[in-house]
């Protein structure tokens, strides 16, 4: 911290406790957000619905965050950070809790696009607020932790989801979710720093709109949230399906278990800016070389994603299991290095970059999330497949595309 930037560094005290109050907020919004996906096949069953139709109890959420995520930018705007990403929270707490009463599928959906709306204030915000608290040298690093405490919250919203609903019904088990999440929001209230730096004056946001999507680096980045989210959320919404069904026959509970894999993601988020150090002091080979490291380690990453969608098409466990492990974390991965390189791109509208990524990024999750599951019941699993692989090479190209496009 210094007279000219009153930005603390990374290993602060207001830094850490910045970083447990987001992992408090991060654990209260993702946890909501899909502990519904660890009952789907409750949800089917209780409602008389298809792998499609109940996808969406996870996509009108997702579509929520998305619609949500500029409308809290501007709010921030005018009232700080803070004081948005805490009107977020609680409302989504409130309405998160409503949830299990839902009598129809049609109402819980309507529902749940009201807590995407409402959850979409931490997204919209966090990476904005972290660059408002730690200095740039420290951001990448809490980028990094942030999304882990995402990841962690995101797995236990579906485990403990699907634990207890697997008992006593979906109703308990999203319950059981809502209950954890007030407990992690208290955190986040209670210790969650000022940001150092005030909002400046918001450039109307037809203006940095249009800057931002003028960016040719911003847009592949929001290209690539809406590709990758979109894939991701497609396996993990027909992944419980597919186990429940020859040759595995796997139980809600013991699927569930399965989401274990988000903690290669908390690791991946946490390691994966380590890696693009250690891939810029060493010397790149092959079609790679000349990309930037942080481009280099994404591509790995996409690469490894595409290796676990692959392993999880063969008809054995463990190699499924191995195929979710290595998705997970790849995908983590390549989302935090996305998340860390929007702020770096943009300049004009800077401010709105990061919701314009989360804007990408949820609408992949609810479009392409949806469609997968469209996908799975009318063609199976390997259609599936088949479609995530495609996103992930698209997300791939672009990246590729834009590098060496930026090197001429």
């Amino acid at each position: 911290m210094t007279a000219s930037d009153p930005r603390v560094p990374g290993d602060s005290r207001v830094a850490k406790r910045a970083l447990v109050a987001l992992f408090g907020a991060g654990f209260a919004t993702f946890a909501q957000l899909y502990a519904p996906q660890g009952v789907l096949t409750e949800l089917a069953h209780e409602f008389r619905s298809d792998t499609g139709a109940v996808s969406w109890v996870i996509g009108a959420a997702t579509l929520g965050v998305a619609v949500g995520v500029v409308p809290w930018a501007r709010v921030s705007d005018r009232i700080g950070r803070v004081a948005a990403m805490r009107w977020s929270v609680l409302v989504a707490l409130g309405i998160g809790l409503l949830v299990p009463f839902m009598p129809t599928l049609p109402a819980l959906v309507a529902v749940r696009f009201f807590e995407g709306l409402a959850l979409a204030g931490l997204p919209a915000l966090a990476v904005t607020a972290l660059a408002e608290i730690v200095t740039p040298a420290a951001l990448g690093t809490a980028v990094g932790s942030y999304v882990a405490g995402t990841t962690i919250g995101g797995l236990a919203g579906r485990v403990i989801s699907g634990l207890v609903g697997d008992a006593f019904g979906w109703g308990w088990g999203v319950a059981a979710v809502a209950l954890c999440s007030v407990a992690s929001a208290a955190l986040f209230l209670a210790l969650i720093p000022a940001t150092r730096i005030p909002p400046g004056p918001p450039l109307p946001l037809g203006r940095a709109f249009l800057a931002n999507l003028r960016n040719p680096g911003v847009r592949v980045l929001i290209a690539q949230g809406f590709l990758l989210m979109g894939g991701f959320v497609a396996v993990y919404n027909v992944l419980g399906f597919r186990l429940q069904e020859a040759p595995f026959g796997l139980s809600t509970a013991q699927v569930s278990w399965l989401f274990l894999a988000y903690l290669a993601g908390a690791v991946a988020s946490r390691q994966v800016w380590a890696v693009i150090a250690r891939a810029h002091r060493g010397r790149s080979r092959g079609p790679l070389a000349g990309l930037e490291s942080p481009v280099r380690v994404q591509l790995g990453c996409i690469a490894l994603m595409l290796l676990g969608l692959g392993l999880m098409l063969l008809p054995w466990l463990p190699a499924v299991v191995l195929g979710v492990v290595l998705f997970t974390g790849a995908f983590f991965g390549a989302h935090t290095i996305a998340s860390g390189l929007i702020g770096r791109r943009a300049d004009t509208g800077r401010s709105l970059a990061p919701s314009l990524y989360n804007l990408g990024y949820y609408i992949g999750s609810a479009l392409l999330g949806g469609l997968g599951g469209l996908v799975f019941a009318h063609w199976g699993w390997v259609a599936a497949v088949a479609l995530v692989a495609v996103s992930a090479l698209t997300a791939a190209a672009a990246a590729v595309g834009h590098a060496r496009s930026a090197r001429r």
